[in-house]
């Protein structure tokens, strides 16, 4: 059933008084993909009476007012995407469109949204019930942080908001635990996922440096963000605290990773896969076109990618639903009025991470230290595909099912390490699972550049090409290759984007036609490198192009296509070059999601994929800032 939304669906119910209201600057989309639906459901699975009120208006009582005043807390989250992202590009200019937002302008949803809703609430609700705020605005932003708009380190969002608590991470069991100590009238200072202020240091935790120094101190502003990077595992991290002001932000340790009933559970509830008609009298919502029949089937990313927010923010840790609850959500939207057949993506963060994870990180948390996937693979990190190769194969057997795609985003270096399955896992895309192109993300050339980001080497890329092209032609398939390219990270040169131009043209007969700008989102290491000019876990300098001039001339001659690729006869002949990825569907739009681009404004920013699949839990789309937003996290 779709959450209330208004006061007739309560009184619908039987309930006068809600329990908790959940505000969210999206409109309100019932999906497993989105953050606040789940938040949603998971406490009303847990007995409390929840609505939502979704992108209300700032200039009126009416919207934040008509379910009345919850009993116990208001939730608040920017959505499935940082406002700031959602509103503005790489360069500073607004967005046009929102996928969520009815209708599809963008002009509903305030910048710095969790702000402005707290503050909405405050003003209609005097003394008003506790505000929680939650979600991936919320948790990038809990600790001190480089803001890329007002170019300045802010305080936690949980100051600048003056709310009560904030909970980080995937916060589906977190939020139930709050809503049950405030019920009972029991102090919430203990429970995991939970940032609070407190007038005082607590007892036992690691100190940062306060805001004060990081303000002034890139040095030690580095060596913050060390800390609170290397305590984001659930089974070592500590408590950590920073003073901020004359108070004390406390970030408890994040929740215990679920497990895998626990995830089945929350994909089993109940969800409409649709906007509510609330909303839709006011138009489309665009991402419902990808997200409806799309099924995710594990959380968290090992990659750490260094412009990624999902390692601060869903883990290093991943875990994946069991095949009998995804079948079972695949029966399920078979059944949709809407439902046509084609199931648009099985996957996750990284989509080829499901159904294996190193057995020494569930034990002892992940290598402080070390990663798991870079400079290579880790020996201990077993990959081995053949459980998603079967997935895949039983979806495609549901009766009703026509096509199943995967086109979230996939790892090839894992492609490529796995002995025993990796090679029939790439067979098995490119025979039933890709329509016409396969998205990858090399990101660049430059082993300095790939260094940086936490990628791995140009060398690699070609051996994927050349197994794919192989496999490919031996198919018969007139499928290619497109490739996502970041232009002005943290590390890079004019000269690096002629190589990487060099590379497209000669190497992979390539000619770009999107290239996201680097877009600082907050809490990720590549953002640290952009604001300090060092790399926080080297100590190294690092060379950052800031001017917009310098910026803007990277990407473009990344975009400049030579001579002989525009002969429309030589165009055809290049085995990658026959189209492009802004050559289908909606690439062609003024606005993607995908970053600053020549094509025009997207939303692939420091995320890696599209985390529009979650919210108050949020996954994450910048790239991977969002894949999938939530106030889980």
């Amino acid at each position: 059933m779709f959450i209330p939304t208004t006061k007739k669906e309560c009184e619908k119910l039987g309930w006068k008084q809600l329990d908790i209201i959940l505000v969210t600057g999206d409109c309100y989309i019932d999906s497993p993909l989105v953050g606040v639906s789940v938040i949603g459901h998971c406490l009303i699975n847990a007995g409390f009476r929840v609505g939502i009120i979704g992108q209300p208006s700032l200039d009126s009582a009416d919207d934040i007012t008509r379910l009345g005043e919850p009993t116990l807390f208001w939730g608040v989250t920017g959505g499935c995407i940082d406002s700031m992202v959602a509103n503005r590009t790489a360069s500073g200019k607004p967005r046009r469109t929102d996928d969520y937002t009815p209708g599809g302008v963008n002009n509903k949803r305030p910048d710095r949204a969790v702000i402005a809703y707290s503050n909405l609430i405050r003003t209609h609700f005097k003394n008003c019930a506790p505000i929680v705020l939650g979600g991936l605005e919320a948790s990038l932003r809990r600790i001190a942080h480089y803001d890329y708009t007002s170019n300045k380190i802010r305080k936690s969002i949980l100051l600048d908001s003056k709310a009560d608590y904030l909970l980080y991470s995937m916060a589906d069991k977190s939020v139930v635990e709050l809503a049950r100590h405030l019920k009972d009238g029991l102090a919430c200072n203990t429970i995991r996922g939970l940032c609070y202020v407190s007038k005082t240091a607590p007892a036992d935790g690691i100190a940062l440096p306060d805001f004060d120094t990081v303000q002034s101190d890139n040095t030690a502003f580095s060596s913050m963000f060390a800390t609170f990077y290397h305590n984001n595992d659930p089974i070592t991290a500590k408590v950590i605290y920073q003073k901020q002001d004359t108070r004390f932000l406390v970030q408890n340790p994040p929740p215990l990773t679920f497990t895998q009933r626990e995830l089945d559970e929350v994909h089993g509830f109940e969800y409409m896969r649709d906007a509510h008609p609330y909303y839709l009298q006011n138009g489309s919502v665009k991402a419902l076109d990808t997200i409806r029949f799309s099924i995710l089937t594990h959380r968290g990313c090992y990659g750490e990618c260094s412009f990624c927010s999902i390692a601060v923010h869903q883990g290093r840790t991943v875990r994946s639903r069991s095949k009998h609850s995804i079948l079972q959500e695949v029966k399920e939207i078979t059944k949709h009025p809407l439902f046509r057949g084609n199931i648009m993506d099985v996957g996750g963060p990284t989509a080829n991470m499901y159904g294996f994870e190193c057995v020494k990180k569930l034990t002892k948390g992940a290598c402080e230290n070390k990663s798991c996937l870079f400079p290579e693979v880790c020996p201990t990190m077993e990959i081995d595909h053949a459980k998603q190769i079967d997935l895949l194969n039983d979806i495609k057997r549901v009766p009703g099912v026509k096509r199943v795609f995967v086109t979230s985003g996939i790892r090839y270096d894992m492609i490529l390490a796995d002995q025993k399955n990796g090679i029939r896992y790439l067979q098995t895309l490119i025979r039933n699972h890709i329509s016409g192109q396969l998205k990858i993300a090399p990101e660049h050339s430059s082993p300095l550049v790939l260094d940086k980001m936490g990628k791995p080497g140009i060398g690699t890329l070609y051996k994927f090409r050349e197994l794919f092209n192989k496999f490919t032609e031996k198919d018969g398939k007139k499928q290619f290759l497109s490739y996502y390219f970041i232009a002005a990270h943290p590390g890079c040169r004019l000269e690096d984007m002629k190589q990487l131009k060099s590379v497209c043209t000669k190497e992979l007969k390539y000619t770009p036609e999107q290239v996201q700008l680097f877009t600082p989102t907050p809490s990720t290491r590549s953002t640290m490198m952009y604001c300090t000019n060092t790399d926080p876990f080297t100590g190294n300098n690092v060379f950052v192009e800031k001017s917009s001039v310098g910026r803007q001339r990277q990407m473009e001659h990344l975009l400049h296509v030579p001579g002989f690729l525009t002969d429309e006869n030589n165009f055809g002949k290049h085995h990658d070059a026959k189209r492009s990825d802004a050559k289908r569907s909606d690439a062609k739009r003024g606005d993607t999601k995908r970053g600053d681009t020549k094509r025009g404004d997207t939303k692939r920013g420091d995320t890696k994929h599209r985390d529009t699949k979650r919210e108050f839990n949020t996954r994450p789309s910048s790239r991977k800032q969002g894949r999938r937003g939530k106030i889980n996290g």
